[in-house]
């Protein structure tokens, strides 16, 4: 667990990953199953910076109470319907690390729909694949 900076909810943008957040579980919405019988919930967890989404697959969405405090490795940011949202990465950690004993603040909510923040992120995200292309096939052209 170490000394990885944590970063604050107030400081999350889209495209970010490898964060480590300290939050508290809110609210954990109903979940849905995938064509694949994955369950998917959406959560809101808040730090003292404000509240944001996170999207949390299986298991830990079950177990998962609201008041929880949770310590959240490798997770990333993305879009999801034009809202922020943190996901968890495969190989990231969850752990409950407390209850109920955290200052938090749900203002601002980081996943207000923001459709002009999506609209930048998805121009973003089409720039770095197109570069990524130009690069491999530079790449094949040399060789």
């Amino acid at each position: 667990m170490g000394t990885q900076n944590v970063t604050m909810i107030k400081d999350l943008k889209p495209g970010l990953n490898n964060l480590s957040l300290n939050v508290i579980t809110l609210d954990i919405g109903r979940a849905s199953t995938t064509k694949d019988s994955q369950e998917v919930r959406t959560v809101k967890v808040a730090d003292k910076t404000g509240m944001v989404n996170l999207s949390l697959w299986n298991d830990p969405g079950k177990v998962l109470q609201p008041g929880d405090i949770i310590r959240i490795s490798r997770a990333y940011t993305g879009m999801f319907k034009n809202c922020l949202t943190v996901f968890t990465a495969k190989q990231g950690e969850f752990f409950k690390i407390g209850e109920f004993c955290m200052i938090f603040s749900e203002q601002p909510n980081m996943s207000e729909p923001n459709p002009e923040m999506a609209a930048q992120y998805e121009q973003e995200e089409q720039e770095r694949k197109a570069l990524k292309a130009a690069n491999r096939e530079g790449r094949e052209n040399q060789g």
